[in-house]
């Protein structure tokens, strides 16, 4: 015997209705998939009003007069609120005022061997 076709319409098919405790599963994926879509739109909220100050932070000015000393090559630069540090490539920290004059220079000491 050959097993009976398939209804060729969706319609044909007849109405089954599913279990109370799959119902009730049914309805919480979709209460948790509402969720989430609110959570992510929330989050894309906040990034989206709170990011733009970041982006509008004046940049750091380095003094137009600040000039290193002889040799010393930078390998990077830090900014405070009135001063500015260069770490040189010879293991020297040189800070600078906002004129550009040297305030301080730090040489650093490699740790000891073991």
């Amino acid at each position: 015997m050959s097993d009976p076709a398939p209804p060729a319409d969706m319609s044909d098919a007849p109405d089954v209705a599913l279990p109370p405790s799959l119902r009730l599963l049914k309805w919480l994926v979709i209460l948790l998939m509402l969720t989430m879509i609110g959570g992510v739109i929330t989050v894309v909220a906040l990034l989206v009003t709170r990011m733009p100050d970041s982006f509008t932070a004046p940049a750091p000015k380095i003094p137009a007069e600040l000039t290193l000393p002889p040799g010393a090559k930078p390998a990077a630069v830090t900014f405070g609120t009135d001063w500015t540090a260069i770490v040189t490539t010879d293991d020297r920290i040189l800070v600078f005022d906002s004129n550009g004059l040297l305030l301080q220079e730090v040489t650093i000491q490699p740790p000891a061997g073991p």
